[in-house]
């Protein structure tokens, strides 16, 4: 642990309030889930917020996952402020 930082080497999963390591196809499966979960109860279900700090190309696909992907217009960026 180098400063102090803890960097992980798996990926996690919650299970009964608390991570336990998974497997990438464990993991990326449950986020799979979660996101199908989220778009079937409607395009309110769904938010994203994104920063002028990183790229307009990073933007870009934030709100384009959030409208083609989600089917949601929820979307919200600091670069306005």
């Amino acid at each position: 642990m180098e400063d102090g930082l803890l960097r992980l080497t798996e990926p996690l999963v919650r299970e009964g309030g608390r991570l336990r390591p998974a497997s990438w196809e464990e993991a990326l499966t449950g986020a799979a889930s979660g996101f199908e979960s989220a778009r079937q109860k409607g395009p309110q279900a769904f938010g994203m917020f994104s920063c002028s700090k990183t790229t307009n190309e990073m933007n870009f696909m934030a709100q384009k996952f959030t409208r083609v992907v989600m089917h949601s217009n929820n979307i919200d960026s600091c670069n306005r402020t």
